[in-house]
């Protein structure tokens, strides 16, 4: 039986010293409550401004609260979470908020970037053409609405005759009236999103390009290797922006349908419960759900991109 006998143990590296935080001069402490003092009131107002409603509606949520009775409040701890946890109309209607922001961000990134393009390499025209796109964007989003539930109307819109589909009634049927509104939603923010991807677009040097132009690379290479990697943070910011806007969706479903055959959304039925029904701890705990299902989306947005927006500098 042979032994073994053990290495000796590596000697653990020596640790470097921790280096001493240099000593804060007197300029860099003036500098510091200086921006304190100017900031300061600023962030006050806006923890307040976007505070409190949060705060109040958690609170208003706890109760069995209904407006028309106010001496009939009664707290009732988590029950209204409870009622609408087990609703099956709240997941549904879940279901159709997520699926009008799914349709809705993805046709808007595909058609963003496609007019981002455009717009980068327009050799003529640039401005004018970048006004003509941008103009949906700066049409009140009522208007809009009310301009496509006119055209998709079966008796005086155009879009049946156009398309030769005769008494086609969009706004009778579950899925059509979803087409329509998913129509008018990306018609309205697409040129929000081709705009960010735009200013991404422009932050890439040409120099990468050229290069890749050099080494022989096809347009779908130089597209898939050198544009979309230096584009992260733009199509992070575009997606996580038009993807909490389109799951708050509520004036074009408030217009075109009014939540009917099936359409309404989670902030269509935070309005239904609490201006219509007056149900103010109901509507309020829909709202809490909302607001944190908006927060959650933008964590898993910052962590799948995992993309710190404080270190991105433009040109780099």
């Amino acid at each position: 039986m042979s032994t073994t006998i053990p290495a000796a143990p590596p000697e653990a590296a020596p640790v470097p010293p921790r280096r001493a935080r240099p000593a804060m001069t007197d300029r860099t402490r003036h500098e510091r409550r200086l921006g304190w003092m100017l900031a300061g009131p600023a962030l006050f107002v806006m923890v307040a401004v976007t505070g409190y409603p949060i705060l109040n509606a958690l609170w208003l949520s706890l109760f069995d609260y209904r407006l028309t009775d106010p001496d009939g409040r009664e707290f009732v701890w988590f029950a209204n979470y409870a009622t609408i946890f087990t609703d099956g109309l709240f997941w549904r209607q879940f279901g159709v908020t997520a699926l009008i922001t799914v349709v809705t961000v993805s046709v808007e990134l595909v058609l963003g970037f496609a007019l981002a393009m455009v717009m980068h390499r327009a050799l003529y025209m640039r401005t004018l053409l970048r006004t003509a796109i941008l103009i949906p964007y700066g049409i009140i989003t009522v208007v809009s609405a009310f301009s496509w539930q006119y055209a998709f109307s079966n008796t005086y819109g155009f879009v049946n005759p156009w398309f030769g589909l005769g008494d086609q009634d969009w706004f009778g049927n579950t899925w059509t009236a979803l087409f329509a509104i998913c129509v008018a939603e990306i018609w309205k923010t697409t040129p929000f999103m081709s705009l960010l991807l735009l200013a991404g677009l422009a932050q890439i040097p040409n120099d990468y390009l050229e290069a890749a132009t050099v080494d022989g690379a096809t347009p779908w290479q130089r597209f898939k290797r050198v544009i979309l990697p230096n584009m992260k943070a733009a199509i992070m910011v575009a997606l996580l922006f038009r993807t909490l806007d389109a799951f708050r969706i509520f004036d074009n479903v408030f217009i075109m349908t009014a939540g009917a055959q099936g359409t309404e959304t989670l902030s269509f039925l935070a309005y239904r419960q609490t201006i219509s029904r007056v149900m103010v701890g109901l509507g309020s705990a829909v709202s809490v759900i909302l607001a944190v299902i908006v927060v959650l989306i933008a964590f898993l947005f910052v962590k799948v991109f995992r993309t710190d927006l404080s270190q991105q500098k433009g040109g780099n």
